[in-house]
């Protein structure tokens, strides 16, 4: 089993109409908050929750903050791997609405001894906020931020993470790692 997180950041001022911030996570898209897009893909995890420092009552379950805050995505990953009960976490940014879940089943076939199973975007990126992370791995994500190295791209490097190519994970969809940052990112 797998538990899956989603994270959902600050407020999002490009998200917004008339400059006034909005939270992203509520961010309606196609009927559904753009928070709940990213739930369904995680429909296979043994137990979900979100990683906020809001409340979200209208999902339904269980919302951690940070445990130590400041640290942007790495604090959400901290706060995650902290509350896991399974080995595995599989992390998603609230606003990645083409995520699917053949595509963390996926991610868990290509489980090895690496604490991180991490994809490459169309562009080569690794895609943090869309990977498989390892409870082994809290004390170091808790070091690092302490030391404020807050970049999950170099946890994953630093760790040897297992790099699933863009050509695999390209029929999952073109669009799988869309961060709706702005409404016209989305189709």
């Amino acid at each position: 089993g797998y538990r899956g997180v989603v994270l959902a950041g600050g407020l999002s001022s490009r998200l917004a109409r008339k400059r006034k911030p909005q939270d992203k996570a509520r961010f309606i898209y196609r009927e559904e908050p753009l928070m709940q897009w990213a739930l369904n893909s995680l429909e296979g995890a043994s137990e979900r929750f979100i990683v906020a420092n809001r409340d979200y009552p209208e999902f339904n379950l269980p919302v951690y903050p940070d445990l130590l805050p400041g640290g942007g995505s790495l604090s959400g990953l901290h706060a995650a791997l902290h509350h896991a009960k399974e080995d595995w976490v599989a992390l998603a940014a609230c606003d990645m609405p083409f995520l699917v879940p053949a595509f963390w089943a996926y991610l868990l076939e290509q489980r090895s001894d690496a604490p991180i199973v991490i994809g490459k975007g169309p562009g080569g990126a690794f895609q943090p906020l869309a990977a498989l992370y390892h409870r082994s791995l809290l004390e170091k994500v808790e070091q690092n931020l302490k030391a404020e190295r807050l970049s999950l791209h170099r946890l994953a490097r630093e760790e040897g993470a297992v790099v699933v190519p863009w050509r695999e994970l390209s029929p999952f969809g073109t669009n799988l790692f869309l961060n709706a940052n702005r409404k016209d990112d989305l189709p």
